[in-house]
């Protein structure tokens, strides 16, 4: 029992080792980014885009402020250190129409392990239906069909490394396949979740896709090389096209929030109502800096609302939805509903589904 003993607190000490240097990785990682993509936003040079859709219809809802809500499902794309604050098995998925029939999927499962740490997983996937090819000499359609197929799968592990202070990493492959051609790499992310004890207010921050570049290839990209035009009847051997090999879209997100109303310790006590806000930031290596704001209204935890801002965008600004929750025989289910008006581009709907165990 005593071997017993001592081993669980040698495995116990060498976990917490290891996220304190996970968390010292992040901050020695956020903090070239400025540099990196300083000067101009550098809009167009990054690949694997899809990446960036975010996930869940509750975040989407707040404005993409979740990086210090972090308490469902969806944490594992926002902030994997968030797994830490769900205590049983959870399961989650959203459907998202993009535009020009394109497709958005997302699914993620989180398996609390102890108090003090869990593991999650999830698939994110963009996707498109077949189209017909068109050429200069055949603008009806050539008579064959592409299609587009993006994802990506992450396996996300967090820690407590104090009763206010949590460290979570996902790593996760990704892969990126347009008609004939493919393109895959590696990649993390490392986040970090802090409850100051003050009001329910939490700090947190992340790094996402800090990883490889992505580099088309494929056989659409051989060709018959020529050698010498001035010479007939020669061999023509294969040549392979280069593409250029372009970086994640890498982004560095911290986030504020607090229970105003309601919650474990609200500034303002109110029975059965809570209402959190959130205040994110946003800088990304492929655009500019971003600010986006956040609220939820919650009645017993039962009906919500919520609406959101982001700050220096484009083609989106307020951001709306609603859910619902309910408890089934011990067993919680949730259903949430957002939408976004992006404009001249029309707007954008998202569902999502959780189960709790």
């Amino acid at each position: 029992m005593a071997n017993s003993w001592l081993l669980n607190n040698k495995s116990q000490a060498f976990g917490e080792k290891v996220m304190k240097r996970l968390a010292i990785v992040l901050m020695i990682i956020s903090l070239p980014i400025s540099s990196y993509c300083g000067g101009f936003s550098k809009v167009g040079t990054a690949a694997a885009q899809f990446l960036k859709i975010s996930a869940g219809a509750r975040p989407m809802s707040m404005g993409e402020t979740f990086v210090a809500v972090a308490n469902d499902v969806n944490t594992l794309y926002w902030n994997p250190a968030g797994i830490t604050n769900i205590d049983k098995i959870s399961v989650g998925a959203s459907h998202t129409q993009w535009f020009a029939e394109i497709f958005h999927n997302y699914a993620g499962m989180v398996i609390p392990l102890s108090e003090s740490d869990g593991l999650g997983i999830s698939v994110q996937s963009l996707s498109t239906n077949e189209q017909e090819v068109t050429t200069v000499e055949k603008p009806d359609g050539a008579g064959v069909y592409y299609s587009v197929n993006n994802v990506a799968i992450g396996l996300s592990y967090a820690r407590k490394l104090t009763d206010m202070f949590s460290v979570g990493v996902t790593a996760k492959y990704i892969q990126e396949d347009l008609f004939n051609e493919s393109a895959n790499t590696f990649a993390l992310d490392i986040g970090t979740y802090l409850k100051t004890g003050y009001h329910n207010l939490v700090i947190a921050m992340c790094v996402s896709n800090f990883g490889g570049n992505m580099q088309l290839e494929g056989r659409d990209l051989i060709q018959l090389a020529d050698i010498n035009k001035n010479i007939s009847g020669e061999y023509n051997p294969d040549a392979r096209l280069k593409t250029e090999p372009y970086s994640l879209p890498l982004n560095f997100r911290v986030g504020l929030s607090m229970d105003l109303f309601g919650g474990s310790d609200p500034i303002f006590s109110t029975g059965e109502h809570r209402w959190t806000v959130a205040l994110d930031g946003n800088h990304p290596n492929d655009n500019v800096e971003r600010v986006n704001f956040g609220s939820e209204y919650s009645w017993d935890e039962t009906v919500f609302a919520r609406v959101g801002y982001k700050f220096n965008y484009d083609v989106e600004n307020w951001t709306f939805g609603a859910g619902v929750k309910l408890n089934l025989g011990g067993q919680g289910i949730g259903v949430d509903y957002a939408l976004v008006d992006y404009k001249d581009l029309g707007k954008v709907s998202r569902i999502s589904i959780e189960l709790g165990f």
